[in-house]
């Protein structure tokens, strides 16, 4: 049985104005990097369909980077996409991580699971704290869509 954890958001936004942000490579770079990595936008490939591939390069403030990959297994607009997730491309299929969107009376409630796998529960904090930074920065994105 796979383990997942989960952080859970509700955002004041229409779900498919979520799903847009989620998906779409010009809001992804913001968010995927936060406000404090770069993610630039040639270095993205989101093929948005299922088994369509995933790539993405963060460049951290240190000077390292960071490779990502993945491919999309479900997608469901604008209520879920599942996806691999792996910032060890070639070496590892990547872990699950889903994205539940659940349209609510506030706009939407976003939840993003992650097959725990190995982690430490060290690493899984970390990961929950980098999932929070990335929906605050969703969040900042929606502000911005919604003000057009």
């Amino acid at each position: 049985m796979t383990d997942y954890f989960t952080v859970t958001r509700t955002l004041r936004a229409p779900r498919s104005l979520v799903f847009e942000a989620i998906t779409k490579p010009e809001h992804f770079a913001v968010w995927f990097g936060t406000a404090a990595v770069e993610v630039p936008q040639e270095s993205l490939t989101m093929d948005v369909r299922p088994g369509g591939a995933f790539r993405a390069v963060m460049l951290l403030p240190d000077g390292n980077r960071i490779d990502w990959s993945g491919e999309y297994q479900v997608v469901d607009p604008p209520s879920h996409l599942a996806m691999t997730l792996s910032d060890q491309p070639g070496d590892d299929r990547g872990l699950p991580v889903l994205f539940d969107l659940e349209e609510i009376d506030e706009g939407t409630r976003l939840t993003i699971s992650q097959d725990r796998s190995d982690f430490s529960d060290e690493q899984v904090a970390a990961t929950i704290a980098g999932y929070n930074a990335f929906v605050d920065d969703i969040e900042r994105v929606l502000a911005k869509l919604q003000s057009v």
